[in-house]
């Protein structure tokens, strides 16, 4: 397809730009303009630079403005999210069940992601090549092979049957216009590649933010417990599979719960204690910019950000929160008043629940700019998806409640115990719901248990047919998003999503 050959093409191009600046010993070089696949690959350096452009794809979904975010498109999509920015069409769209395949925030998981994608398929397939120490060559492998699994992971959950592509492709190969592989092809290479990055050394953490071992195990559990969901509904064995691997990751002892949730929000502890994976950003260098997407619109709050009011919580959501649970306090999870840039000794009432747990009060109110890194997998979802995989698995054990329990104690809430297994069952999606809201999960549990929490009756219903609180009702279509217009116009063996 044009749009995909144009990602491959500008891919290449970016790892041969950035590559070529990274070079120290550039006087060395008779022409540098004319790095092929053939001669690039050569030096350690050059595996190194291949690897550092497969996470930059992580980074342009989180991006936020006057026009929304791509990554509001998963919260949107929840019903447990609202606007007061009434340019973001893209955003109101998805918010009004009226989506359409012109969205530019699909584009962008597209785009970005098979960038990403086509980044690791040169890493994966020319880093063995190179004359490298063999343990820092194993590292990079995989660290390609978690980002390329990330990226399809992604892909398969919002678009569905998409193409599958393992190998480099340059602008005359045939992959360049792809058939679209079956869903059970996709979750298998993906399963493929954590298996081998399992086995290539990786470090259990990473404090610089690198894949790291914990990581790869982390993102195994979460995909074998979506293969044992919907769509694939694979068996029962695969919530074995993720409570094994989700339990490696807890007995590793290397990961905890903060003690407190502003840690989650904080700039000192990013890459460290709960957070075992995130998309890196740095202050100044290459800052996040979703601060002025959870600002309420132009109240005068921060003292440099824009105010968007792009995206901020379902007040119907948080007030279904449990008595007293701690998440729902005042900058705990949300933030329901603030002080004003023009009398720091005055605080406005706002109304409604903005989003606190991405909030940088360092940046809103002294330095500008952000390096607050974006949530990918952090420890209280591997205690979660233990308790849900292994409460299917084996039943309600010591080991279930326990390590659910120790998100509600954190939460300032009762010990559960006693429950029958479908009592469990929907304590423990209570608590993903709450624990991990706005952090571009709710979305896929959703999908994959074909389940929606109705926050108005406190219970879960079905996915198909649950009404949002602000009225539009779901249907069948919205198991999916639309692949974007430009990539089924420009190769005919896509076929365009049922619904749009």
């Amino acid at each position: 397809m044009k749009t995909m050959k144009n990602t491959y093409y500008r891919a290449l191009l970016f790892l041969l730009a950035f590559s070529t600046w990274s070079c120290s010993d550039f006087l060395e070089e008779v022409d540098k303009s004319n790095f092929t696949l053939e001669n690039y690959f050569t030096r350690p350096e050059h595996a190194t630079s291949v690897v550092n452009s497969i996470y930059e794809s992580l980074r342009p979904v989180t991006q936020s403005g006057f026009n929304g975010g791509p990554w509001m498109m998963l919260e949107f999509a929840t019903g447990l999210a609202d606007t007061e920015l009434g340019q973001a069409q893209n955003s109101l769209f998805v918010r009004s069940l009226i989506n359409n395949s012109d969205n530019a925030y699909g584009q962008t998981y597209w785009t970005s992601f098979y960038r990403g994608i086509a980044n690791a398929n040169l890493a994966i397939a020319k880093i063995p090549e190179i004359t490298m120490d063999s343990n820092t060559q194993n590292r990079l492998l995989g660290e390609a092979r978690f980002l390329r699994a990330y990226y399809y992971y992604s892909l398969v959950r919002i678009f569905g049957e998409i193409p599958l592509i393992t190998i480099p492709i340059d602008l005359t190969s045939p992959e360049m216009y792809p058939d679209p592989a079956s869903v059970a092809e996709i979750y298998a290479q993906i399963v493929e590649d954590l298996t081998t990055a399992e086995t290539l050394g990786l470090p259990y953490k990473d404090a610089a933010g690198r894949v790291s071992m914990g990581a790869v195990k982390t993102m195994l559990s979460s995909v074998y417990l979506t293969m044992a969901g919907y769509p694939l509904q694979a068996g029962d064995q695969y919530y074995q599979l993720a409570a094994e691997k989700a339990n490696e990751v807890i007995q590793s002892g290397e990961f905890s719960l903060f003690d407190s949730y502003d840690k989650l929000h904080s700039v000192a502890d990013k890459n460290q204690g709960e957070h075992i994976f995130m998309a890196q950003f740095a202050a100044f260098i290459m800052p996040s910019t979703w601060q002025v997407a959870i600002l309420p619109y132009n109240r005068g709050i921060s003292a440099y950000n824009a105010e968007t009011g792009g995206i901020f919580a379902n007040r119907d959501f948080v007030r279904s929160f449990e008595e007293g649970d701690k998440r729902a306090e005042e900058k705990e999870f949300f933030y329901t008043e603030f002080s004003l840039r023009s009398d720091r000794n005055a605080v406005l009432q706002l109304g409604d629940y903005y989003i606190y747990k991405h909030f940088d009060e360092l940046a809103q109110l002294e330095t500008t700019s952000s390096g607050l890194n974006w949530k990918l997998y952090r420890y209280a979802e591997v205690l979660l998806t233990y308790a849900e995989a292994a409460n299917e698995a084996f039943g309600p054990t010591a080991e279930v409640y326990e390590d659910l329990n120790q998100i509600r104690r954190r939460a300032n809430l009762p010990d559960l115990e006693g429950l029958s297994q479908d009592q469990l069952r929907e304590a423990i999606w209570k608590e993903r719901w709450v624990e991990l809201c706005y952090e571009n999960k709710t979305w896929y549990d959703m999908v994959r248990l074909r389940k929606a929490y109705n926050v108005l009756e406190n219970r879960f219903e079905n996915y198909v047919g649950h009404q949002f609180s602000y009225g539009p009702t779901v249907t069948e279509r919205e198991l999916l998003f639309p692949i974007p217009t430009a990539e089924v116009r420009n190769n005919a063996k896509l076929t365009q999503n049922p619904g749009y």
